[in-house]
């Protein structure tokens, strides 16, 4: 014979949907979860739990950085940031990137398009690649 457990009434603590009233993040929550629950892919299971987080665990990254981690990555891939994506006045010269991100400085959008890149939202991003392949 095993102990009890008291497992009867145990909460589930992890967040299902967004605190935030973000009318265009609820949006890709609902998006996302209907892409999760159609396809077999972990990607979109993956993007909605991240889209729920708080914004402290969403992280900014600067656009050296995301090219630093692209080096080496084929060119039709698409680089997935749930969180913000930044400028770096430090990185002279921008390699030709797709990045799909929540949001963009202003900088950092004109300077990747201008590298010959793409700037693409979620929603987009469903559209071309639903099961997140080559991302």
């Amino acid at each position: 014979m095993g102990i009890d457990l008291k497992h009867k009434h145990l909460k589930n603590k992890n967040r299902w949907e967004p605190r935030s009233e973000d009318v265009y993040l609820r949006m890709l929550v609902k998006l996302y979860r209907f892409l999760a629950r159609r396809t077999n892919a972990p990607f979109n299971e993956t993007i909605l739990k991240r889209l729920s987080m708080s914004k402290t665990n969403r992280p900014p990254i600067s656009v050296s950085q995301l090219s630093v981690q692209m080096k080496g990555k084929s060119e039709d891939s698409i680089a997935v940031i749930v969180g913000t994506v930044l400028n770096d006045p430090r990185l002279l010269e921008l390699p030709a990137l797709k990045v799909c991100a929540l949001r963009f400085s202003d900088t950092a959008r004109s300077r990747i398009v201008k590298a010959g890149g793409e700037a693409l939202t979620f929603d987009e991003l469903a559209r071309r690649r639903p099961t997140g392949k080559n991302t």
